[in-house]
């Protein structure tokens, strides 16, 4: 019989082989259509890189072949982010190189007399001229605090170094009020910290893992996932909060099949518990912690046969998943997630989530979180950046006042025709994001753009938002490029290098290349002052004691830990909050005028005949990026809906049957999808994953496939202390008939009549 780990191993090595062999036959270029020599790694040229495909940046070396062609990713043996291995995504990445339906020149839309657009290569002198010819004109009708940048790739940060020289601040990342920011506002709030990137959390040593809502193994964050799947082989606890039977809940002690959108009374209940029962961590509360006697007021009522009534989880199960916490503790981690944005009131949960950790004892010791470092990575010398008349700042923090940074949301919103506000941003860049799949309620995302003045659009597919550009540029894949220099937290301080393995295809440039370019037209050339990215980089990586030549060689570079992981026993700190201790009551939040402390409020329940749209990852994409990606849509081409067998029987489905969806505001899925019937996902919801159905034709292999999620979503829930965008308060019902083809019948004879 094999271990758990052994399983685990197994599965991985498996869909990693896959995504080399399997393909081979139906999409590759000429020279992998013939049988594939096993690669000597010995003789075979390597050049160093990071994974693009998801935020973990795992790093890693592409090998080529004795032909010169790209052949192979394996990881960087001494990254700690991903000890040497790659998931099925990052061996995967060599489709995203071959793949025939990447952008390949410079487009420019045009529009005929009859209003009908499309769009036509144009040169790259011609390209970067429209873009810098706009960017001007909108910063002399505007001024440049007009110009917004919306990113979420590796090169977007040579464009925010070139908006910020043009004089604009208004930069968003859609991850922030889209993924995390409730999770870094509650912590904040809490601990005076946030939790950054990788999470610092010490799974290695814990004994005790809780998952709320958390898809380890689906969604796969690679040395996060190894680490959980030892931490299975050392028969650690794991408890699984998840209306939906997932992989991780399959491993867990304790799965609680909770009713969605009433977490909050979970978690409540869990801190009432400790504190009523006296199993809390009384020594580290009293010496850490602030306003415990207010929070013990505050939970008085929060008891498990209360929460019963909001979860439909048992008392007993309740108290029984809590007393294995308090067993482990101050070896223990309530986890707090990675997409958080779930029902508007997420900085409050996710402040419940910290709550818990200081109640356990577990901030700053070992087995629950310890104290990650970075290496601080220097600028490139450029002169001091223009003082903005305004910034995302003014648009944001009289609504949103914890909001950590610019909320994409919103910058959206002031480019709408109804904002008569003297904040009007006039002009987009897009790098490396679909905003129209990515941003919840595309409606309003579409009319912003449409009431834009000019909007030009960086990435390497073609996306639903390259439909929407004024200029489209070509950007080269990660293999292709140069990049700035990687740097996450971890327990040891490391950087790593992305060179290029191979020329970039057709005419693809790097993202820092345009950047420089523009600039230059721009009259900002002082901003870039150097004359390639290697000697950018070269000055960074000297003043970091290594140099481009040594990084070019290994990839990776360790540094020596400055402070410790864990606090020492009866050690003093501070704690960046208002009291210099970790707040159960968060003077912060009351002086804002928000709850100092989680209150659970109810939110909407579906109604008869329809189910809650929940939605996840698969362990083969990310997004919507890697739908087309010749590699991993061999391992997954589409998606499915998950139905309770009940509510298959109530609506007469069948296993693989099409069906449509309309949600809750009358919104049709433009494609249909096939039921998988489970008795892994509760009644009242469905579960699909995120990022198929997509609407762009010169997608090949993933136009058309599956449901997109995204559209269905247009009931947001913003988070009123950070601005996240709740997008779990959507429901569906199904249509067993093609919508579509009856609509245009319906058309068709209203014409004739």
């Amino acid at each position: 019989m094999k271990t758990r780990r052994e399983f685990i191993k197994i599965s991985a090595v498996t869909a990693g082989a896959l995504t080399v062999m399997q393909p081979v036959m139906s999409w590759s270029p000429d020279f992998l259509k013939k049988d594939i020599e096993p690669l000597d790694e010995s003789k075979a040229q390597r050049f160093p890189t990071f994974c693009e495909i998801c935020f973990w940046k795992c790093a890693a070396f592409t090998y080529l072949n004795k032909e010169g062609k790209i052949q192979k990713i394996i990881g960087n043996d001494n990254d700690p982010s991903s000890n040497g291995r790659l998931c099925p995504r990052g061996t995967g990445g060599v489709g995203m190189y071959y793949d025939d339906d990447r952008l390949k020149t410079p487009l420019k839309r045009v529009v005929d007399g009859e209003g009908k657009h499309h769009f036509e290569p144009i040169s790259w002198d011609e390209a970067l001229d429209t873009i810098a010819d706009n960017m001007k004109r909108i910063a002399e009708k505007y001024g440049p605090e007009s110009m917004a940048l919306l990113y979420h790739a590796s090169s977007g940060s040579y464009f925010k170094h070139l908006l910020e020289a043009y004089g604009s601040h208004n930069v968003a990342k859609p991850s922030y009020a889209q993924c995390l920011g409730p999770r870094e506002a509650g912590f904040v709030a809490t601990f005076g910290m946030g939790v950054s990137s990788p999470e610092p959390t010490d799974i290695k040593n814990t004994q005790c893992l809780v998952l709320i809502g958390n898809h380890v193994g689906e969604n796969m964050h690679n040395g996060y996932v190894q680490e959980v799947a030892d931490a299975i082989e050392r028969g650690v606890s794991i408890i699984t909060v998840d209306p939906r039977f997932s992989t991780i809940a399959s491993k867990s002690k304790y799965w609680l099949p909770i009713k969605p959108a009433t977490d909050l009374a979970l978690l409540l209940s869990w801190i009432h518990v400790l504190i009523y029962e006296e199993l809390y961590d009384k020594k580290y509360v009293e010496k850490y912690t602030f306003g415990f006697d207010e929070l013990k007021a505050h939970v008085k009522n929060y008891t498990p046969e209360w929460a019963y009534t909001k979860t439909d989880i048992d008392p007993k199960d309740i108290r029984n998943s809590v007393y294995e916490m308090a067993k482990a503790s101050p070896a223990v981690i309530v986890h707090p997630g990675r997409h958080t944005t779930w029902y508007g009131d997420d900085t409050q949960r996710i402040r419940a989530i910290a709550i818990l950790n200081a109640l356990l004892g577990s901030f700053g010791k070992k087995g629950g979180f310890y104290f990650a470092e970075t290496k601080d990575v220097p600028e490139f010398p450029s002169p001091p950046y223009p003082h903005p008349r305004w910034t995302w700042k003014e648009i944001t923090k009289k609504t949103y006042k914890s909001a950590g940074t610019g909320i994409s949301n919103d910058l959206i919103k002031a480019s709408l025709p109804e904002n008569k506000s003297e904040f009007q941003i006039k002009g987009w860049l897009v790098v490396g994001t679909n905003l129209i799949t990515t941003i919840p309620d595309m409606e309003t995302t579409i009319k912003a753009i449409k009431n834009l003045e000019f909007i030009a659009v960086v990435d390497t597919m073609p996306m639903e938002i390259t439909a929407w550009a004024d200029i489209v540029l070509p950007e080269c894949t990660y293999l292709e490029r140069y990049d700035d220099i990687r740097s996450l937290q971890h327990r040891i301080p490391n950087i790593a290098l992305r060179m290029p393995a191979a020329e970039p295809r057709w005419e693809s440039k790097p993202g820092w290349w345009m950047a420089k370019q523009l600039a230059n037209r721009l009259g900002l050339a002082e901003y870039f002052a150097y004359e390639t990215v290697e000697e950018e980089l070269d000055w960074k990586l000297k003043k970091l004691d290594t140099s481009l030549e040594e990084m070019q060689k290994i990839g990776v570079k360790l540094y020596d830990k400055e402070k410790e992981l864990y606090l020492a026993e009866d050690e003093d700190f501070y704690f960046n909050t208002d009291s210099g201790k970790i707040e159960l009551y968060s003077l912060d939040l009351e002086a804002k005028g928000y709850d100092p402390m989680p209150k659970y409020t109810d939110h909407p329940q579906p109604d008869f005949g329809f189910y809650r749209l929940n939605y996840g990852r698969a362990p083969m994409h990310t997004f919507g990026r890697t739908i087309n990606n010749p590699n991993l849509v061999d391992l997954m081409n589409e998606n499915k809906l998950w139905v309770n067998p009940k509510v298959a029987k109530i609506w007469g489905l069948q296993p693989d049957q099409e069906i449509w969806l309309k949600n809750q505001d009358g919104k049709i899925s433009s494609f249909p999808i096939k039921v998988r019937i489970t008795e892994r996902i509760r009644h009242d919801s469905v579960y699909m994953v995120h990022g198929f159905g997509n609407t762009e034709k010169e997608l090949t292999r993933g136009f058309g496939r599956g449901a997109s999620d995204s559209e269905l979503i247009t009931r947001v829930k913003y988070d009123p202390i950070m601005g996240g965008t709740g997008m779990r308060e959507n429901f569906v019902t199904f249509l067993l008939e093609n919508p579509h083809k009856q609509a245009a019948e319906t058309k068709k004879q209203e014409a004739i009549s």
